[in-house]
């Protein structure tokens, strides 16, 4: 039977995502990366990525996530993918954010388009904009940029981990969290 409080937080999530999907295009999230300071860069050296427009979040004690993508090989669209995360431990709250996985080359892509690819707990993304959350890169370091709402932060990044970069972008929203869980991601070839 499930708490209240987790279908609390599956509401959140559901609603957050639904109406920011429908406002937002591929097109405007890769634009908006492509602007963002040090993403910009992997554009032009990526083997391919995958991004995501809209993830919505939401947490009370137990929080989750989701989100639709695309993922491109170059500039070709090769397949969709959706992503998943269920986290337990201190967290209140809800957001929205954009989020993109650059593909340094063939085998990482291979390992995220498997059809259920993980990353560990303590695998998350670089922020690329205030009010994003510091977090820690694919291999575990700690990075973070500050660009006062704009999308030209700097950040100080160690480049791909296990061959993949990961990069957000806060939409709105405020949540406070320190928890554990992994983001998972399913694939479907066109």
């Amino acid at each position: 039977m499930i708490s209240s409080a987790k279908k609390l937080c599956l509401l959140l999530v559901l609603s957050m995502g639904a109406g920011s999907a429908l406002a937002n295009s591929y097109a405007d999230a890769i634009r908006s990366f492509n602007d963002a300071g040090e993403s910009a860069e992997y554009f032009k050296s990526a083997y391919g990525y995958a991004v995501f427009p809209s993830i919505g979040k939401a947490g009370m004690g137990i929080g989750a996530a989701h989100g639709q993508g695309r993922v491109f090989v170059g500039t070709r669209h090769v397949g969709n993918s959706s992503m998943t995360q269920l986290t337990m431990g201190i967290q209140l709250g809800g957001q929205v954010y954009s989020q993109i996985i650059f593909f340094e080359h063939e085998q990482a892509f291979k390992d995220f388009t498997t059809g259920n690819f993980e990353f560990s707990a303590q695998a998350t993304a670089v922020a690329i904009t205030a009010g994003a959350s510091a977090e820690a890169n694919t291999g575990g370091g700690v990075a973070a940029g500050v660009s006062g709402g704009r999308n030209d932060a700097r950040t100080v990044h160690a480049g791909y981990r296990k061959g993949m970069a990961v990069f957000t972008i806060a939409k709105g929203g405020l949540m406070f969290e320190a928890a554990l869980g992994g983001q998972k991601f399913t694939y479907q070839p066109l």
